[in-house]
């Protein structure tokens, strides 16, 4: 079945291609059009009913949607008329394994492997430095997804499309930042030919992994090949809870040795610097310990119940989500709060298409 949906994916693009224009090369920058119609693209996944209020992207085609995977994890393929190919990561559902996925929030380093059947292991990397660690639930989304992504891009590139923008809108994005890493490496081990290009664009997305997965990414795809749309109004882009420790600082610096300067100390200035060093520093390791527990641990637990022969990954020290990526602010002033106001008894009303679609339609650029 496999082979036969590849199949006709590949007719399916072929098809397509005579009748589109030349190629035209992905450009980097923030294209407020472009983006525009990321949000057209994603608000697809919510049905007929919704997406036709939001309007199609008028220069896209879509192609394919893979089934469900893993936590209710999928995508969709479309393709641009000049021969720009857009892989889309479906948010949250309103399912359980959906929410499971996000939940399962404890951070694993950014280069490892985890084991998500009997048979499987999927071997990963999303960055170098060992000091970076990202979500282990949208990270459990890479592995499943990217099995069905790469042929998909492999097929598109014999076909001739070598430029890929890469999208998704709430947990969707946050999945997007991890997927955009691990595509990147695959192409610098040669994976994926040197020649295709990726941008992205993630809305409404939650914090992906710490500071160190931040500064590799941000250095990965500096340049204007990846953005970070966020309505100052809406809470999810907030998410995860952050927990920064003593632990989660670069290697250099001053609070390292601080225990042996209040060490050096006379007496009582030893006595009083200890009592506050330890009155700051160990609230934090404790519920960096109690987080791991539950959004580790226990949440693993339920991953296993719908993932069969999935094996829980030793879990990165820290908590420390960061905001990352280029990041457009949309920002939710007197004329947009009167439009969409708060609604206590809706927590997500910042969060939907509309009121990201209008507040970047009133985004003034510089020339």
């Amino acid at each position: 079945m496999k082979l036969i949906r590849t199949i006709f994916i590949l007719l399916s693009v072929l098809l397509i291609i005579p009748l589109y224009s030349a190629a035209q090369q992905l450009k980097p920058g923030f294209d407020k059009a472009e983006c525009i119609d990321m949000f057209k693209v994603n608000s697809h996944f919510a049905g007929r009913s919704y997406y036709e209020k939001i309007g199609a992207p008028q220069d896209y085609r879509f192609i394919y949607r893979s089934p469900e995977l893993g936590l209710k994890y999928c995508w969709a393929l479309w393709i641009r008329k000049d021969k720009v190919a857009v892989i889309a990561v479906r948010g949250t559902t309103g399912s359980n394994d959906s929410w499971l996925a996000n939940l399962y929030a404890a951070m694993v380093p950014a280069k490892g492997e985890l084991r998500i059947s009997e048979s499987e292991t999927f071997k990963y990397e999303l960055a170098k430095d060992p000091k970076a660690a990202v979500h282990v639930g949208w990270l459990l989304g890479v592995s499943f997804l990217s099995k069905d992504i790469l042929p998909k891009i492999d097929s598109l590139y014999l076909s001739g499309i070598k430029d890929f923008i890469i999208t998704g809108h709430s947990q969707g994005g946050g999945i997007s930042y991890l997927l955009t890493s691990y595509l990147y490496n695959l192409r610098e081990s040669s994976r994926l030919p040197a020649d295709i290009t990726f941008k992205t664009y993630c809305t409404a997305a939650p914090k992906p992994g710490n500071l160190y997965y931040a500064y590799e990414y941000e250095a990965m795809t500096q340049g204007g090949w990846a953005y970070n749309i966020v309505n100052s109004a809406d809470w999810v882009p907030e998410a995860p809870l952050s927990l920064q420790t003593l632990n989660d600082f670069n290697t250099v610096n001053p609070l390292k040795d601080a225990k042996t300067l209040i060490k050096k100390q006379k007496f009582p200035v030893d006595l009083v610097l200890k009592h506050y060093y330890n009155k700051l520093s160990k609230p934090s390791f404790k519920a960096l310990e109690n987080y791991q527990k539950f959004m580790g641990q226990k949440a693993a637990k339920y991953v296993k119940s719908s993932i069969k022969g999935f094996i829980a990954p030793e879990y990165y020290a820290s908590n420390n989500y960061v905001r990352t990526g280029n990041t457009i602010v949309l920002l939710a002033d007197s004329a947009y709060h009167k439009k969409f106001p708060d609604n206590p008894e809706n927590s997500f009303c910042h969060h939907y298409f509309e009121p990201y679609i209008y507040l970047l339609e009133q985004l003034k650029l510089p020339q």
